[in-house]
């Protein structure tokens, strides 16, 4: 048997990280070497998550880029925003693979990005060099590609759910409005007054309305597809619930279509892909129905009357959000098979 083929995480004591190592363990091909954290320097990554006591590799002191090369073959970054920008391209001028799961290298505009994220944008030159791992979509381009840049939780459910009524022209792009709600776990680990315990339980809330920094990703994509430049609505709204998104997409049909068009349409589209599933006719996806797995579950609800059809996206924001597809495009940049590691079935209830 080959050896496996070693991966670092840095980032590792959040959420993202720590659902990487969790999936990794079952990976036939790949095994994590290296545990990474600044903010946890010295511990034993079950002090903060005793569930992974069998872990046997320790933190490291700090990110050293040459010390990862000795180490790993491939690096996870599931860091906060604006960490990636300056760490991605040392590890990749030390001969590293890289699979970035924040946001850094995810707009190819400096300018765009700062002024969605606030923060200072990455190098240009690698800005151009991330691929955007929609594995679904630019599996392709995946493929032996060095450097991806994972997409959003939000725009992975979204643009799922619409690129292939875009790309076959059944949507007018100008109509779209997306309604997206998310777990919290999206927040991350750390504390704060919107994910404090008493102001979510009961609490169904907006949040960041025009201002979500996933919009300009979305844009983006959705402009790929439609050949033209996409400006949509897009709202987020936190729901009392550890795990899931649903985006639930409306837009103008350009002809009377039914559910089960739609459903034939993203069939064919997504044919081979085994981590999206459509619904069929009268059959419209739950959270729950995903939780804990990679999978991506579409329905339609087409309606004659006002010449509009409604998309429901579901995934697990941790997994096919984050993890799951970043262990996913991992498997397309190596030559593995796509759902090498992530062949299991979501949890429920």
């Amino acid at each position: 048997m080959e050896a496996k083929i070693k991966v670092a995480i840095v980032g590792s004591t959040g959420y993202g990280g720590v659902e990487l190592i969790r999936l990794l363990q079952a990976h036939p091909y790949a095994e994590v070497s290296s545990v990474i954290s600044s903010s946890s320097a010295g511990e034993a990554i079950a002090a903060g998550y005793p569930h992974l006591s069998e872990i046997r590799t320790d933190l490291l002191d700090g990110v050293d880029p040459a010390a990862i090369k000795a180490k790993a073959d491939v690096v996870f970054l599931a860091t906060p925003a604006g960490v990636a920008a300056k760490l991605a391209p040392q590890l990749l001028e030390q001969g590293l693979k890289v699979i970035d799961l924040s946001g850094d290298f995810r707009l190819p505009q400096p300018g765009l990005y700062e002024q969605w994220y606030g923060k200072p944008a990455a190098d240009s030159a690698y800005l151009e060099k991330a691929v955007f791992g929609l594995a679904e979509i630019y599996g392709s381009q995946v493929k032996n590609a060095p450097f991806i840049s994972n997409p959003g939780c939000y725009p992975t459910a979204t643009l799922l759910g619409l690129i292939p009524a875009i790309k076959a022209g059944w949507i007018d792009p100008d109509t779209i409005i997306i309604d997206a709600k998310s777990g919290v776990s999206g927040a991350g680990r750390g504390a704060s007054l919107g994910t404090h315990y008493s102001e979510l339980n009961e609490n169904f809330k907006a949040y960041k309305i025009n201002k979500h920094q996933h919009v300009p990703e979305i844009e983006r994509i959705l402009s790929d597809a439609a050949g033209r430049e996409v400006v949509t609505t897009f709202t987020t709204h936190l729901v009392p619930m550890t795990r899931g998104i649903m985006s639930t997409m409306y837009a103008k049909m350009t002809e009377e279509r039914t559910n089960e068009e739609f459903i034939a349409l993203y069939r064919e589209f997504y044919q081979g892909r085994p981590f999206v599933r459509v619904r069929p006719a009268g059959v419209w996806p739950a959270t729950k129905e995903v939780s804990g797995s990679n999978y991506c579950d579409i329905g339609f609800a087409a309606d004659s009357r006002t010449g509009r059809v409604t998309v429901v996206s579901v995934i697990d924001n941790l997994v096919k959000g984050a993890a799951g597809q970043a262990i996913q495009n991992l498997n397309l940049m190596m030559g593995w098979e796509e759902n090498a590691g992530l062949q299991f079935i979501p949890m429920y209830p």
